[in-house]
């Protein structure tokens, strides 16, 4: 009989074919089921900005690859997608372009969701959300006004960061290394009326709660905690000379014999009623000049202390001295009360400042008594030592001062214990038209009168005009802006600012659980199944947006009874950035690949595995196009090894499995497992590639296609499911497999093989015994020296000498020989 041609492996023509499959079957077509334990697997749904690239892609794969695990482990899985699909560029793009947002938006979706099913990503698209869409937005609206009911929204005037690129105002986390983080446009203050969420109300319990998340980067944790920022003090009342007085926030009330002069922030509400006549032409230039300075500018230890007197003077409530106010931009208004007693002695601003204006400086602690004359070339800042020129207080401790001087400032009622946050209330209010409106309305008899739930949606009008000075279209669209009063039927105006879209982001999850509910933002029932998120996938970029608005929201619904967690995501994984020619992949940049591209030239299946294995996923990588042509030669590899000579698999010729390749199957199997609960998914392909190796040795030694070969090709096989899905349904189909893939169960290790696959190995340096190390049966001698030398008992042995030879006895003693 003639044999005929092997097949060859192409991916053009498997590809299409298993994902129009997984179509049929619904895969990830997610429904509450309690015979199975459910799974949350979730991505970060990403703007719709136009064509992906293969740097997008790694979040996305790995997101899929861990959904079809967790799927072939037995789970109920819910793998869904959206858009967030509110923002700046769409807007931008419509001033420059004339094509409307909604427009643009929708094209770019149609483009996306392509290049998502080519590369074989699939999601549970029966839950598609779109930020933008009415059906959405509606209860982005309806929440806003949960939160004004239980008074965590509010409006009131503030100094504002404003980006004069994208005319809209800043929140203090949308600036990111002192620029917008949209367009790079370093941003002015502006004082304007604004909505704000009361996010500072919830500040102790985000920092408590951080410690619930034991399946979160500690990195992101440690970011969220110093955002918070926890500080505890007191607040000391000074009195001003002429009247009223002026309250600072100090943690370290044991130095309040040392404030020499006071500091304001430019932008203190105190200021217009301190500043003498004389002082205040300089005064109002200085705080002009402050308003084009960033917070972080300000706080720079770099930044030049600058200042101007205000001309007015306060007692200091213990000392009694009569201090100088000024006025300088180290101090920040959202901070403790705006003002600081300022002690140069002990504090480095305070003391560069007081050097630069010639301020006096005085040392109030000191290593011991003896210490209070001698003269200060820095500011010492120790917690340890005595409290000096400190009247009564003189000889305690820091500590027993810090307790004793808060007391006596209770005692006598100017001061007491307060604990506060560098966190900010969250200003929700953009001045832009592409977001969600503020569903509110002035009226001139009522004032803040809430759009009432039956007149929800608020919606975006579809006919504006985009200015091309920026300035929010709304506001110039007489039919959006005029209304009536929903209380007196008055002619009023509609708020026109929207939303910022990080409200839309921190509640999406929600809705993917209960799906498209047109009667409610979500159905508590099918949130309580499936919430908290079991995993999530994205950026450490979100460590102090995303992630915190969301775990801030989710606390208030807890607290108004509407979900019955309080903490969103129970698992947190941040991936790495893909590089290409030394810079982040990206559009802009013209280093990005394209999924068309990657599905045309090699496969889908070889850009998952090559973004899988570039690297640890949590880091940074450099794309390498040597390093994909070697990811498909391994997928080529695995195809000629099962797919056999006679357009199939060779029948079994042999009933004598081969120890040896069956150890090391089910080796991989406990390594693979290991590495993928652990997202280690770079050395999880390596472990795929050493099986894939140890097969093709196996048939190179003679060994003959029998029954361990079989099951080598067949666990192979569903191992390689979530990361090559379509070349491992294809083999699985030609192997005789039943059904799909991606439902067959993930294969597992024999323990009593394990067992027997690990031996005990005696080490000895120049024939003592240095330490016994457990290694893989069968490992040969340079594996058994290089595991040997990792040892710290052996390398402490050696001492830097050099190993001249080793004398190694199979699974039982290796002897390295230095002399």
């Amino acid at each position: 009989m003639a044999k005929t041609v092997a097949p060859v492996y192409d991916p053009q023509a498997i590809e299409p074919k298993w994902r129009d499959a997984w179509k049929k079957a619904g895969l990830f077509r997610a429904r509450e089921d309690g015979n199975k334990p459910k799974f949350y697997n979730l991505v970060m749904f990403p703007y719709p900005s136009g064509p992906l690239h293969m740097g997008h892609f790694r979040n996305y794969v790995i997101g899929d690859a861990f959904a079809r695990y967790k799927l072939m482990r037995g789970f109920n899985v819910l793998n869904p997608f959206g858009w967030d699909a509110f923002g700046l560029p769409a807007e931008n793009a419509a001033i420059q372009s004339g094509i409307p947002p909604r427009v643009s938006i929708e094209g770019n979706i149609a483009i996306s969701k392509h290049e998502l099913d080519l590369m074989g990503v699939l999601y549970a698209w029966d839950r598609e959300v779109t930020t933008s869409n009415e059906d959405y937005y509606r209860w982005t609206q309806w929440l806003f006004l949960k939160f004004l009911e239980q008074g965590l929204a509010y409006k009131q005037k503030a100094w504002v960061n404003w980006c004069p690129k994208d005319n809209t105002v800043l929140a203090n986390e949308q600036i990111v290394n002192g620029v917008c983080w949209r367009c790079g446009t370093k941003p002015t203050k502006k004082e304007l009326e604004q909505w704000f969420f009361k996010i500072t109300a919830y500040a102790q319990r985000l920092l408590d709660d951080l410690n619930k998340l034991d399946r979160w980067p500690e990195r992101v944790k440690v970011m969220q905690a110093n955002w918070i920022g926890r500080s505890e003090g007191a607040d000391l009342d000074f009195f001003l000379e002429r009247e009223g007085k002026l309250r600072v926030f100090t943690t370290r009330p044991d130095t309040v014999f040392g404030a020499t002069f006071m500091v304001v922030a430019p932008e203190h509400e105190i200021l217009p009623k301190i500043v003498t006549p004389d002082q205040r032409a300089a005064v109002d230039a200085y705080i002009e000049r402050t308003k084009a300075e960033t917070e972080i500018e300000r706080l720079s230890t770099e930044h030049e202390k600058t200042g101007v007197f205000s001309g007015a003077y306060a007692i200091n409530p213990f000392s009694e001295e009569r201090i100088p106010i000024w006025i300088a931009d180290y101090v920040l208004a959202n901070y403790g009360t705006g003002a600081i007693m300022a002690v140069p002695g002990h504090d480095s601003r305070d003391f560069e400042f007081a050097r630069q204006h010639k301020l006096p400086i005085r040392r109030v602690i000191g290593p011991s008594l003896d210490a209070a004359d001698k003269p200060l070339d820095t500011a010492f800042e120790a917690y340890d030592g005595v409290l000096v020129n400190s009247g009564a207080f003189n000889g305690l401790s820091v500590k027993e001062g810090i307790e004793r001087i808060t007391a006596e400032a209770e005692r006598k009622g100017i001061g007491k214990r307060t604990i506060t946050y560098r966190l900010r209330d969250w200003l929700i209010s953009r001045q832009r038209y592409w977001g969600v409106p503020i569903p509110i309305i002035y009226c001139p008899d009522h004032g803040i009168v809430p759009v009432p739930d039956r007149q929800l949606p608020v919606r975006l009008p579809a006919e504006v005009e985009f200015r091309s000075d920026g300035q929010n279209p709304l506001a110039h669209t007489p039919s959006f802006v005029n209304t009536t009063c929903p209380k007196c039927g008055k002619p009023s105006r509609r708020e026109t600012d929207t939303m910022d879209t990080f409200v839309d982001s921190s509640w999406y999850f929600l809705r993917y659980a209960s799906g498209d509910d047109p009667s409610q933002p979500f159905d508590k029932k099918r949130v309580d199944y499936w919430m908290p998120v079991d995993q999530y996938t994205g950026g450490i970029e979100h460590a102090i947006l995303h992630l915190l608005y969301s775990r801030f929201f989710m606390k208030v619904l807890f607290d108004a009874k509407m979900v019955s967690v309080d903490e969103p995501f129970a698992a947190l994984f941040t991936q790495g950035m893909i590089h290409r020619n030394g810079y982040v992949m990206s559009k802009s940049k013209g280093n990005g690949i394209t999924p068309d591209y990657m599905v045309e030239k090699y496969g889908a299946d070889t850009g998952r595995v090559y973004e899988l294995f570039i690297g640890p996923p949590d880091q940074d990588a450099e794309w390498n196009d040597r390093g994909v042509d070697g990811v498909a030669r391994f997928l080529h590899r695995i195809w000629r090894q099962i797919v056999g000579e006679e357009d199939g698999v060779v029948p079994g010729m042999a009933r004598v499995p081969s120890e040896e390749l069956t150890r090391k199957l089910h080796e991989t199997i406990e390594k693979v497992t290991r590495d993928v609960e652990a997202f280690h998914f770079n050395t999880a392909m390596s472990a795929l590639m050493e099986l894939s190796n140890a097969m093709q040795d196996y048939l190179q030694a003679g060994g003959r296609r029998n029954d361990a070969w079989e099951a080598a090709c067949r666990d192979l096989t569903r191992l390689l499911g979530p990361f090559a899905p379509h070349l491992a349904e294809e083999l699985w189909q030609r192997l005789g497999g039943e059904g799909l893939l991606v439902y067959q169960p993930w294969p597992e290790p024999d323990p009593t093989i394990l067992r027997r696959a690990k031996v005990t190995v005696v080490v000895q340096v120049d024939g003592r015994l240095r330490d016994r190390i457990e290694m893989p049966a069968g490992i040969d001698q340079s594996d058994a020296q290089a595991r040997a030398l990792k040892s710290p008992n052996v390398e402490r042995a050696i001492g830097g000498r050099r190993v001249q030879r080793a004398v190694h006895v199979p699974d039982r003693l290796i002897n390295l020989v230095t002399g």
